[in-house]
């Protein structure tokens, strides 16, 4: 039985880990780089056995000054938020996205067997700045394939990927309760913590919400200033706290009964979307953390499906 000695650069809370378990490929070390201390707390409550060695720009001399061991599969998602159309496509003139060239030196520095890169979707002429470096074209699928969350991303590998057949999974099936008004979630991001809106959701077609009856604040007036200002709520909740109200629109507001109910995902529904088991984020840490970390990750079954490839490449 092959053992792989792995290697996971901006790792997370180790998602990459789900992954390799389900693809059925046997660790026999585990080396993780990651700076975010909720992430990798449960990183270590899930598997206590990865070595965990710091931020990505220190890696080099644990190699070159140290006696650390061979890299068989080395795996990274390296920050997104300068390539992301959704950003300010500050591209590589981001510090988040200039982290891209620590994978580089490393890949090069190690000679991995197998490595694999995930990013965003971009524009072409950064894609083929990638792509030259890694010396490989990125193959890009939505995960929705696999999950019932719309995420497109981009994956330069030299394991050898086929797409992945649709497996089904709808919006519906991942929610405790409420009902969706699509088959697929947008995708997940690390600001979903925030919460959402319906001008954002409907307008932005970002932050997915659910709706159904159960939930108090229902929406937004059309209204300037500030948030709490704003909040309507439902009729089956309770009222907010009264205040005095002098002026400003400050007076509580209500939706009549045909208005539909709305609130964001739980943590647990994204774990869902990222195919994660239930609870994989749970305990230790606050929910703000759980949404940061979870839309910070990997879609466990689509990163599953590429590296089950190894057991049919031929390097």
């Amino acid at each position: 039985m092959t053992k792989y000695n792995v290697l996971s650069l901006f790792s997370g809370c180790s998602m990459d880990r789900v992954a390799l378990d389900r693809a059925g490929i046997n660790v026999r070390w585990h080396m993780a780089s990651e700076i975010d201390k909720y992430a990798i707390q449960v990183a270590k409550r899930n598997y206590p056995d990865i070595h965990h060695i710091g931020d990505v720009t220190k890696c080099e001399r644990l190699w070159t000054e140290h006696k650390y061991p061979k890299v068989d599969i080395m795996i990274g998602g390296s920050p997104c938020q300068g390539f992301s159309f959704a950003g300010k496509q500050l591209n590589f003139d981001d510090p988040r996205s200039k982290l891209f060239f620590e994978f580089v030196k490393l890949k090069n520095l190690l000679k991995p067997k197998y490595f694999l890169l995930e990013n965003v979707r971009m524009k072409k002429e950064h894609q083929d700045i990638i792509s030259e470096h890694l010396g490989v074209e990125p193959i890009e699928i939505n995960s929705s394939l696999l999950s019932a969350q719309n995420r497109v991303r981009l994956y330069w590998t030299n394991i050898p990927v086929e797409m992945p057949e649709d497996k089904g999974i709808l919006l519906k099936d991942i929610i405790e309760c409420g009902c969706v008004d699509r088959n697929k979630s947008y995708c997940l991001d690390a600001n979903y913590f925030k919460g959402g809106n319906m001008k954002q959701y409907f307008g932005k077609k970002r932050r997915q919400l659910v709706f159904g009856s159960g939930c108090n604040q229902v929406g937004e007036a059309d209204i300037k200033g500030y948030d709490i200002i704003k909040r309507v709520y439902g009729i089956d909740g309770k009222a907010p706290t009264l205040t005095t109200m002098q002026g400003g629109h400050r007076e509580p507001k209500i939706a009549c009964p045909d208005k539909l109910h709305w609130r964001k995902l739980i943590p647990l529904e994204c774990e869902r979307l990222q195919t994660l088991p239930d609870g994989y984020t749970d305990k230790d840490v606050s929910n703000t953390q759980r949404y940061k970390m979870l839309g910070n990750g990997f879609t466990v079954d689509v990163i599953a499906h590429i590296l089950k490839g190894i057991k049919d490449a031929k390097i």
